[in-house]
């Protein structure tokens, strides 16, 4: 375990293709989604704390999230490791703020970014591959993990390689692109250089802060400014003023698409990013009649292909029931056709609108 490897979690999305599970004030990232008996927060934790010291993970997010995530992991991190936003800027200003933080404390670092909601059930050869990486980065190299497609997805992002390379592990990244439609992302998949973009990345603290200050250099101005006020019982206040003046924009806009250092590794360890309750069905266990359960004890007549998830050992009886998505909360029953599952997010908006008693 080395001390000049850090961490930085982003846990700020609201998850809205999750309803009713799901909602703004206790978002997927924060819920056991699978019946692991862990929120997908604290499972990505715990992943990274197999080799990176607990005290250099850090988590940004939403202010209104900070009591969730100390509540899940407050006897695992400190108060100072969740990085709190007062207004939602996407992911570069999150990632820059934190890399500035980690700088801070070693100029030497080396860091790995991800997402907070995914789902890797192997955590040994996520560990290999992100020692892998790690190894591999340097004061230029922005590494990431492509994922091999099987199917022309339209929910991801892809990464397409230099074509004419060597088999090496790491490779030359030529574009990213972004959500195709189908007859584009078949195109792709027919190309074989192009890979699914998992989100995680890795590079030295010297790399990025680097990255953005030439390709990015208003961010990287507005943030460095308030340095001296990082790690310090002044950084609350210098965030409040100056981070709702940043740009919303994303880490691959604001660097990964503009720098000629951008290498890509191709995943080993097992990937699945829960962009909708059919991803959740996909990969749980089935019984007898590919019906997947979470947290339920089922009783199932002539009903197959399903998704069956409550908050607690509820009984559920279902009869004639093919295909569908069966979600309890504690306020909201939700059935939805398992095809209609994309559809999810406009389904709770109307939902939403028509339960407000305000509206008229």
């Amino acid at each position: 375990m080395s001390k000049h490897h850090f961490a930085i979690i982003m846990a700020g999305g609201i998850g809205s293709r999750f309803w009713p599970t799901s909602t703004p004030d206790f978002p997927k990232q924060f819920h056991d989604m699978t019946g692991a008996g862990r929120s997908l927060l604290q499972s990505t934790f715990d992943r990274l704390e197999n080799f990176i010291p607990s005290s250099h993970i850090y988590i940004v997010t939403q202010v209104r999230y900070q009591k969730i995530i100390l509540d899940q992991l407050g006897d695992k991190l400190s108060q100072n490791q969740v990085i709190c936003e007062p207004d939602r800027r996407n992911t570069a200003p999150c990632i820059l703020m934190a890399s500035l933080k980690i700088k801070k404390i070693d100029a030497n670092a080396k860091i790995i970014v991800t997402p907070s909601d995914h789902l890797i059930m192997d955590d040994k050869l996520f560990e290999e591959d992100m020692k892998l990486a790690l190894e591999a980065c340097d004061e230029k190299k922005f590494i990431t993990f492509g994922i091999q497609p099987d199917f022309p997805a339209t929910g991801f992002g892809y990464i397409a390689v230099k074509e004419g390379q060597k088999e090496n592990t790491i490779k030359s990244v030529k574009e990213f692109t972004e959500k195709p439609n189908v007859a584009k992302a078949q195109k792709f998949i027919d190309a074989k250089n192009y890979f699914w973009n998992s989100g995680i990345f890795i590079w030295s603290v010297t790399a990025i802060i680097e990255g953005f200050k030439t390709h990015s250099p208003v961010l990287y101005d507005l943030f460095l400014q308030g340095f001296d006020h990082l790690n310090t019982a002044t950084e609350a206040a210098f965030v409040a003023q100056n981070y709702p003046l940043a740009e919303n924009i994303s880490i691959d806009y604001a660097l990964m698409e503009k720098s000629e250092h951008i290498y890509m590794i191709l995943a080993r360890f097992d990937w699945n990013d829960l962009g909708s309750w059919k991803s959740i069905y996909d990969r749980l266990p089935k019984d007898n009649s590919e019906n997947a359960v979470v947290n339920a004890v089922l009783y199932a007549d002539n009903s197959s292909n399903n998704l069956i998830k409550v908050d607690s050992n509820k009984k559920v009886v279902i009869s004639g029931l093919d295909n569908f998505i069966i979600v309890d909360t504690d306020d909201i029953l939700m059935i939805c056709p398992m095809d209609k599952n994309q559809e999810v997010r406009d389904l709770s908006l109307n939902a939403l609108d028509k339960f407000d008693p305000t509206k008229d």
